[in-house]
Parts: C-alpha cells; structure tokens; sequence
C-alpha cells in the first residue's frame, strides 16, 4: 500500500470500517476481501461497486430479496485440480456442486429481475453457467454425499454380493446364537459388536466350549467375545468385498475428477464472484445500519456533504442510545480550502475526520451516511495529518514529525489532492510555527489543492479571509451555557474561547483575571469580537432557518390549493356537462312523451314517424361527427362522471346513516326515563308534545288532544314529568 494512503488509512480510522465490515461477510474469503480493502482511483470501477452495493441494499425494501450467497471455499480443491493425477473428497465434491448451484441461481434470479439489478445481473454475465459439473456430481454422489450404486456396474455388482454376504452373516450369527443360547453358554447379554463384527458374548468358563475366533475379553474377564466359525467365512469375505468397494469408488473419483479438471479456471471464477458478493452483501449491510447512501457523483470537483455523519461515532452512539450530530460542508472550485477555528472538544477534529473517512469509504466503493441531495467528488490522493504523531524510535519531537510530514504534502499536493490537517501549525513557537504554517498553506492554495485544516492561530484564519478561493468556518459554541454546540457554520472564524472554557472546567476566577492581563487588550478584544459576531450569527442563521422553513411551507400549502382549486373546478366543469346532458334528455323524454301521447289518443302512426324523424335530424343536425374512438371516450367519461358522482351521494347517504346512528346510540346510552300517566312527551324524530293517557307493558297511549296514538315507549322522550 502507498505509505501516503497507509497513513491516511491509520489517521482516519478507515481500519476499524474494514473490520465491521469483516464482521457482516458470510465467507472466509469475502471476509479476507473486507480486510484487504482499498480506495481506488478508477472512476468508473468505484461507479460500478456503488451502484452495485446500492442495489443489493434496495433489495432489504422491495419484495425481490436477493438469494443467499453462502459457499464453501474450495481453494485446496483448486490447487489439488492443477495437479495431474490427484483425486478429490467426496466433501471437495459437495463444495463444487454447491458453488455451481448457487452460481446458477443467481443467473436466474439476476436474469428474471433485471430492471431492479441492471448492474448485479450485469455483473453475472461475466460468469458462465455450467451445468455439466452439477450433473457430473449427481451422477456419482447422492444428496447425502454417499457414492451411488449406479456410479459404476461393478460398484453396482459388488454392493448386491455385499448385501448377500450381509444376509448369510446374519442368518449364520442367528443360528448360532439360538444353539448357545440353548446350552446356556452366553451371557445374559448374549452378544455384541467388536470390531464392527458381530460376536457372541460366552461366559469364559465355556469359551472352549465354543468354536470360533475370539475377539476380546470384557474388563472383569468373565466374557469371552466369540465370533463363531461359520460368520467368520462369510465376515473375511465380505472385508473382501469391502476392499473392491474402496477401490472401485477410489476409481470412480479419479475419473470425477479427470472430467471435473478442465472447469477449473470457471471454478475459480465462481468462487471470486460469490466472494465479490459477499463482500457486497456486507456493504449493504452495513449500509442498512448507519443510514448511508449513493450519493451524485460530479465532475465539477465539487464536495458537497448535507447531514454527514461519522459512521464509527454514529454506531457508538446508537449503541449508547446518545445523539450523533451531523455536519454540513461544501468545496468547490471557489472555495477549495476551508479553516476551521473554534473551541477545543467542540468538535473541529471529528468534523475533519468525518470529511476524510467518507471519502476513503466512498473511493473504496462502500455507501455512506449522507443526506439524499449530497453531491461528491473522487480525489487521486488523499493527505492527512491528524493526532499528535510523536515518532519515539526515530527521536523525532511532534514538531519535527509534522515538518517531515509536511514536506511530503509539498511533494504530492496538486489538484486532484485532498488534503486534511488538524491542528495546523501547532507544535512550536506559535508566531514562528504559524508563520510556517500559513507559508505552506499559501503553497497548497497556489497549487489548486482541496483540503480543510484545523487551527487556533489568528493568522491562518486572517489568511483564509484574505485568498479568494478559501474561507473560514467555526464550530458554534454557546457562550451562555458554556457548552459546545457541535454545529460547523461556514463564512466567518470562530473564537476559541480559552478563557471561557477554563471556567468551565473549574478554574479559579482570580487565576482567569490574571491571565487576562497578561495577554493583550486588543487580542482579548478581537477575540471576544469574533465571539460575539459568532453569536450574532448563530442567531441569524436560526432565524434564517425558520423563515426558510415557513417559506418552503406557505409554498407547499399554495400548491395543495392551487392542486385543490383545478380539481374541485375540473369537477363541477363535469357536474355540469352532466347536469346539462340530462338536461337535453329529459327535454327530448318530453317530446316523445307528447308524440307518444298523441298516438294513444289518434293511433296514426304515418304523423308518429314523423314527427320522430324529425326530433332524431334535429339533434343529429346538433352532432358534430366523431370518430368511434372519440365516440368511446366520450361515453367512458360520462361512465367515470356519473360513477364519481353516484359515489358522492352514496357517502353523503352514509354519513347521514352513521349520524342517525350515532345519534340512537347516544339515545339508548342514555338512561330511559320511567313514564307515568299524565307526563308530558313527544316522539323522538317528532315536533308535537302530547299526554300520557294509559300505560300497558312497554306500549303508551298518547293523547295529542285532536287524536290518540299508539305508540311504545321506547320511542318516546320525556318533556315534563306530572307532579
């Protein structure tokens, strides 16, 4: 690895991504692949393994989830495979088949969702499909990885003799068993298995009395293992048979592995394309649990991150269930060198840090934590100087460190770099060293490089006021509560607030006051300045912020009316042909009644036809003619009208159902009166109050003075009671 991109690796903890990275892969391979992983310089290469990574990762939300891409690494089968006369495992075997399978699914499936997966479905058209090694496999190997009898016909020959042999063993043991058992020689456990051979357990006093080989003794010596004569003949030859089987299925595997042999440059690339996958897999993975992205990669050499998170913080801090607050930068040509300033512990070095990590992440083809509307930029070189970098064996002082460093930035900066420094200047005398510092920055700027350093001193970030092409930025401190706000704020240098933050770690009020007058008026002055104008501005922009977001509102509302107002007219525009369409219908309904009612009366059909005729020219000589594709829409549409506004009435009619309803219901809740003659009531969708004249079980007698009416008292509700 270049020792520049090393450091940079070391200094932006890019080790640590590798290895979370290592934990999300599946295979020992992929898991190597994570480890190894490197920034590349290769446009279209890191294009491709983003577009990649980001459509694995749309697979978690749509219903076509990418098939599992576990596998067995076959690498000691690839090396046996280029040696001539060497034979494989039956479990070498397996691993094949399974990698083929699984190679051949993906095909498939890449194949069938293509519109979802051009890029994945792209990538397996570089890998063949072959069938033949999967049929090969079954073939010989069942899928319990046992040789199947059809393998061979002297496997098939053998095995049949085996299982004869197997049956006479048996059948001879069985006898003999019943013979000794019958003159009392065996044990009670009667037999047993020594050797994978079945004997009979003998009491020893009777061994003799037995004849066969024996095979054992127990522990105590009062069993004899015996296996009987007669198994015997049959148990050496079936060892025999036993020894062709070996051999034969020793030839059948080498001849396997002669026809599998010339696959092996497609059995290497199926294996790199499943690691390549599952590296991939473990991108989107990762991906899914720190929020990232594909963001717009531009030509214009512009880096612009909304919302950036720092993904190793940002999953710390989810664990802990504490808050991870983003950053918002942006370089571009008129403004390729940021500086900033503020206090210490308000966040300038994880700012720094977030810039560089998401670069290296991105150029090494891995998705990251940024707001949709980002827009980056790939770089050649990637320069950082980050931490106190103290080189013991080499006797090299910080300072000394950072001067050699700086002196390789001097030889790699040009435009296509992007340089990072924390703390730029630091380490010696601070008007020599920042002196230094602002002779180097001024040699970056000149060269057209990219880079956001970090600093105290006064005259960098005077230096940055003064180039055209840089500027200042500030972390946001707030002066009230003493506490840092973790919000970077681009145009203007921040105060470091030396003495405010003492106070906040404790230190005495009289030591603060004393250190005042040590330092200059005008440097305490200028700094509380930039502290107020950084006030002033924190304020403005949050200002700026709400009126911005009231805005965008009031536009968003605007637009919802203006969408309201063309639908709602839309609508009555057809409410109204509609209306007038039944209109002319009911007019010409009238008409022919009249015609019709005529002929009822004379029966004269000669004047009936017409005076029907005549109605059909009249609204034919109305029509315009149309096409009977016009002819169709226009009847779809007066469909589509009629069906909208049937719709219509049927809510309105449920509403005033589920009203009626709800109106019962609250009746009913309530509790019901008990009514006593004489009370004064009324129905409860009536207006009229009349009088209890009698009562009779649930049913009441109301008398409503011109007539009486029977009605139940369920229906009634009380007006005034009889006293």
């Amino acid at each position: 690895m270049d020792t520049y991109l090393k450091k940079s690796v070391q200094d932006l903890e890019f080790a640590t991504v590798r290895k979370q990275l290592n934990a999300r892969c599946h295979t020992e391979i992929g898991k190597k692949q994570a480890l190894s992983l490197q920034p590349l310089t290769d446009e279209k290469e890191i294009l491709r393994l983003l577009g990649e990574s980001s459509e694995y990762l749309s697979s978690y939300t749509n219903n076509n989830r990418i098939p599992n891409h576990g596998f067995d690494a076959i690498g000691p089968e690839l090396e046996l495979l280029e040696i001539e006369n060497t034979t494989l495992e039956l479990s070498g075997f397996r691993r094949i088949k399974h990698l083929c399978v699984t190679v051949s699914e993906y095909k498939k499936f890449f194949k069938k969702f293509v519109e979802y997966y051009p890029l994945l479905k792209e990538l397996t058209d570089t890998v063949p499909l072959i069938s033949e090694i999967p049929d090969l496999i079954d073939g010989v190997i069942d899928k319990f990885g046992h040789i199947r009898d059809s393998a061979s016909t002297d496997l098939r020959r053998i095995r049949q003799e085996m299982t004869v042999v197997k049956g006479k063993i048996n059948q001879s043991f069985g006898s003999a068993l019943n013979t000794y058992q019958a003159s009392e020689f065996l044990d009670e456990i009667r037999e047993s298995i020594v050797d994978n051979r079945r004997v009979l357990a003998v009491k020893s006093m009777y061994r003799k009395k037995v004849k066969g080989t024996v095979m054992g003794t127990s522990k105590t010596g009062s069993i004899v293992y015996i296996e009987p004569d007669a198994v015997s003949r049959y148990s050496r030859e079936f060892t025999n048979l036993e020894f062709d089987e070996k051999e034969e299925i020793q030839k059948i595997l080498n001849t396997l592995t002669r026809e599998i042999r010339p696959y092996r440059p497609e059995l290497r690339q199926f294996q790199d394309f499943l690691s390549h996958m599952d590296v991939t897999a473990a991108k989107a993975k990762y991906a899914s649990e720190i929020n990232a992205i594909k963001p717009e990669i531009n030509q214009e050499k512009r880096l612009f991150l909304r919302d950036a998170y720092h993904p190793l913080l940002y999953l710390s801090n989810k664990r802990d269930n504490l808050p991870t607050f983003p950053q918002t930068i942006e370089l571009h040509p008129e403004n390729r060198i940021i500086v900033i300033s503020g206090p210490n512990a308000g966040g300038k070095s994880i700012t720094l840090k977030t810039i560089g990590l998401l670069q290296l992440m991105l150029q090494s083809g891995l998705l990251i934590p940024v707001h949709e509307r980002s827009s980056v930029c790939l770089f050649k070189t990637i320069l950082t100087d980050i931490g106190d970098n103290q080189s013991i064996e080499n006797h090299l002082s910080t300072y000394s460190y950072r001067l050699k460093n700086m002196k390789k930035f001097l030889k790699k900066c040009d435009k296509d770099t992007l340089f990072l420094i924390d703390e730029f200047g630091t380490g010696s005398d601070p008007e020599l060293g920042g002196a230094l510092a602002e002779a180097f920055l001024e040699v970056f700027y000149e060269r057209g490089s990219f880079g956001v350093i970090t600093t105290h001193y006064a005259n960098l970030k005077a230096l940055a006021n003064e180039l055209p092409f840089a500027t200042n930025a500030n972390m946001l401190f707030d002066g009230s509560t003493l506490q840092p706000t973790f919000q970077l704020e681009l145009g203007q240098p921040g105060s470091s607030f030396t003495f405010e933050v003492a106070q906040k770690n404790g230190i005495p009020f009289n030591l603060i006051n004393k250190a005042k007058k040590k330092v200059e008026r005008g440097k305490i002055r200028f700094d509380a300045t930039i502290a107020k104008l950084q006030k002033e501005r924190h304020k403005m922009a949050k200002t700026g912020n709400k009126l911005q977001e009231e805005e965008i509102k009031a536009r968003e509302e605007a637009e919802k009316l203006e969408k309201l107002n063309a639908k709602i007219k839309t609508k009555l525009e057809n409410y109204q042909e509609l209306y007038d369409f039944n209109q002319k219908m009911i007019y010409l309904g009238e008409k022919v009644n009249k015609v019709a009612e005529k002929y009822f009366q004379d029966k004269k059909k000669r004047p009936l036809i017409s005076e029907l005729l005549r109605l059909v020219e009249t609204e034919n000589s109305k029509r315009k003619k149309k096409s009977a594709k016009e002819i169709q829409q226009q009847e779809d549409k007066k469909k589509s009208v009629k069906q909208e506004v049937q719709q219509e009435v049927k809510t309105i009619r449920n509403k005033k159902k589920q009203k009626e309803k709800k109106e019962k219901a609250i009746q009913k809740a309530k509790p019901r009166p008990v009514f006593k003659i004489g009370d004064r009531v009324r129905l409860f969708d009536g207006k009229a109050v009349g009088s209890i004249d009698s009562l009779e079980k649930d049913k009441a007698v109301v008398n409503y003075g011109m007539f009486t009416t029977n009605v139940s008292v369920e229906q009634l509700e009380l007006v005034e009671a009889r006293k």
